[in-house]
């Protein structure tokens, strides 16, 4: 048996989960939070436990020694020489990457960078992966990009239509995110329909505070929703999706807006449901008062309506669909959200039952017998994805 380490990093968080290969086993589930904060919080489960603790956590380095340390007190290891691979999850890999990689130096500074891509999360990914090697060198360490998945996309789906030199001079294109998930859930999607995956056509709808919709044919990505970063495509939680660029500057004037960041920032941070309803960016919240409250109705009745539209377009792009698939946290766990999605898709033969639909964070197809498109959730497992794709590295085993 070998121990494998899935990493996802972020500037205040880091979570990881530790697994038995290749037998696949969890064994533990762990998060650092408030990182750098005067308290910050440790969780970890194991088990039938849990772990928690709260103590000060100043930097990365830190973050990865407590995680190591914490390893080795709770009996999770005997030795921390168990593990003898690390993945770790990185946003943007661009046009250079198609696949995992094992992290070299090279490999290392070309995520460095792909900054520009991803300005909140390779660098922060980047120095994390630098302190993984340094203190735990006998492990071998991939790159699991949230990009490499679509890179599959062909070039009608992936370019926009501006000068054709900015796509050439500046990688100024459509590169999709939540890829591994998708690449996860689309696999699993066609074992349980018993399909083989390249003779399906699917759209994975991998809906959460950040949302997306992509199409796979054949196995492989050929349009998805989110563009050069995940600001556009669907109504999220606090994300717009698309907007008309030309508003971006109207608004600047009236608001008296100067840097563009700022207004970046605005949709990214306080636009989707939270800007719609002005309560809630979580659906469940919204959910609650819709009855009361006419901006709730109206900021889920919008985010079903942008999910719905991509579903539409992404049917005509494959020249027909056999199987939508729901995932992520609203995916998975959001009855009324996917039968306020799904009310609009009866057109394509979609049609799915209500008892079924009641299902929460389990696989089940929740279509009616007579339904020509088969409706499905998958949850999604992107540690999963990411060790399976360390073990398979020779130096692993």
């Amino acid at each position: 048996m070998t121990k494998v380490l899935a990493v996802n990093a972020g500037s205040s968080t880091l979570k990881w989960k530790l697994f038995d290969m290749p037998a696949e086993v969890m064994l533990a589930d762990g998060l650092i939070d408030r990182l750098g904060q005067p308290e910050s919080t440790v969780k970890i489960k194991y088990g039938n436990q849990v772990f928690r603790s709260g103590h000060s956590i100043k930097d990365y380095h830190e973050a990865v020694a407590d995680v190591m340390a914490q390893l080795k007190d709770l009996g999770l290891v005997k030795h921390l020489h168990e593990i003898s691979g690390i993945g770790h999850r990185v946003v943007a890999g661009g046009e250079r990457y198609s696949e995992s990689v094992e992290i070299t130096d090279e490999v290392l500074q070309h995520i460095n960078e792909l900054a520009d891509f991803a300005p909140l999360h390779n660098p922060v990914e980047a120095k994390y992966i630098d302190i993984f090697r340094r203190m735990m060198p006998w492990a071998v360490q991939v790159a699991v990009f949230d990009t490499a998945f679509h890179q599959t996309m062909p070039a009608e789906n992936f370019l926009y239509s501006i000068p054709y030199r900015y796509y050439q001079d500046y990688g100024a294109r459509k590169y999709g995110a939540h890829g591994t998930s998708v690449r996860y859930v689309s696999q699993r999607a066609a074992e349980f329909l018993r399909r083989p995956a390249n003779h399906l056509r699917q759209i994975v709808m991998h809906l959460g505070s950040g949302s997306s919709v992509t199409a796979v044919q054949d196995g492989q990505s050929v349009d998805t929703s989110m563009g050069f970063t995940p600001v556009v495509g669907v109504t999220m939680g606090t994300r717009s999706g698309d907007i008309d660029p030309s508003l971006l500057a109207y608004l600047m004037d009236k608001l008296k807006i100067t840097d563009l960041n700022e207004m970046i920032k605005i949709l990214n941070n306080r636009s989707g449901l939270l800007g719609l309803s002005e309560l809630s960016p979580d659906q469940r919240d919204l959910e609650a008062v819709e009855d009361q409250a006419p901006l709730a109705k109206l900021a889920l009745d919008i985010y079903a309506n942008r999910v719905a539209k991509y579903v539409g377009s992404y049917a005509a792009v494959m020249n027909g669909v056999d199987a939508l698939v729901f995932t992520g946290g609203v995916g998975e766990n959001g009855g009324e959200m996917r039968a306020r999605i799904m009310a609009h898709l009866q057109y394509l033969g979609a049609t799915i039952d209500p008892e079924k639909n009641k299902a929460r964070g389990k696989e089940i197809n929740i279509s009616t017998p007579d339904a020509t498109v088969q409706t499905i959730i998958v949850p999604t497992n992107e540690e999963l994805m990411i060790v399976r794709d360390v073990y398979a590295h020779e130096d692993v085993h």
